[in-house]
């Protein structure tokens, strides 16, 4: 693999696009990872952007998707092959097997309805709705107030447990982040992650995989990887495309 830096949101746009696949955090195969490409000094540097203010920019590009879907990490997934990774991922990650709550629905399909019908929220709106928090008020427009929240889920899953299995899944990105702004109207702080679902953000014929069969979508996505990553294992490459070792960690945690 060429030596290659990264100094802007559009060097990761472009690593992104040319890759296809581009976990944000190194995952055991040599230089897969935005992490691997970017100086030290660029990460939380006071006078410069660094990959964590690059994240929005690239998203909002609409060429490439975000999301915690490498094992549960975060990474990009060019618009090319999220339709497969979408064909693949839903028939093996599926939103219904959580354990029901005491209304009869999983926390997962709790979620993932109310992001349906709002089309996105940010993080503490949709936890809000969910019954994730105490709030029992919500403003989501600046001027709308929501009085009526879903029926708490009850024990189970938590919030992040929950997202990482929708985004493990493909059926949520992460559409922005948005921050609060000083006095100049300066952003600062830790963005509060806005999210959708795929088809709320790339339209319906996202999920359009050609006619592919899920394995068939697999097998296609582990070819160009291979090709891409000639030194990575199959076992390496199969933990990147896969949510089974997400859904076993999903299912530990679910009782506690």
């Amino acid at each position: 693999m060429d030596e290659i830096i990264l100094r802007s949101a559009a060097d990761v746009e472009r690593l992104a696009l040319e890759w296809g696949f581009l976990p944000l955090f190194k995952n055991g195969i040599e230089g897969f990872s935005i992490e691997e490409h970017t100086p030290d000094d660029l990460w939380f540097a006071d006078d410069a952007d660094g990959p964590w203010e690059w994240k929005g920019p690239v998203i909002r590009g609409w060429q490439c998707a975000y999301g915690r879907i490498f094992d549960g990490k975060a990474g990009f997934v060019s618009l090319q092959w999220l339709p497969d990774l979408i064909n693949w991922r839903r028939s093996c990650c599926p939103i219904g097997d959580a354990t029901p709550d005491d209304s009869g629905c999983s926390r997962r399909r709790t979620v993932y309805d109310t992001l349906v019908a709002h089309e996105s929220l940010l993080s503490k709106e949709l936890k809000a709705l969910c019954g994730f928090t105490r709030n029992r008020r919500l403003r989501t427009d600046g001027a709308e107030l929501l009085d009526r929240m879903v029926a708490h889920p009850g024990r189970g899953e938590g919030f992040d447990t929950v997202m990482g299995h929708l985004q493990m899944g493909t059926w949520v990105f992460i559409a922005d982040f948005e921050y609060a702004l000083d006095r100049h109207n300066h952003p600062y702080g830790w963005g509060l992650a806005r999210y959708a679902t795929p088809e709320a953000l790339y339209g319906d014929g996202i999920t359009d995989a050609g006619g592919r069969s899920p394995a068939e979508s697999r097998r296609r996505m582990l070819v160009h990887l291979r090709q891409l990553l000639p030194g990575a294992s199959d076992a390496q490459l199969s933990r990147m495309l896969d949510c089974r070792r997400q859904m076993a960690k999903t299912a530990r945690r679910g009782g506690r």
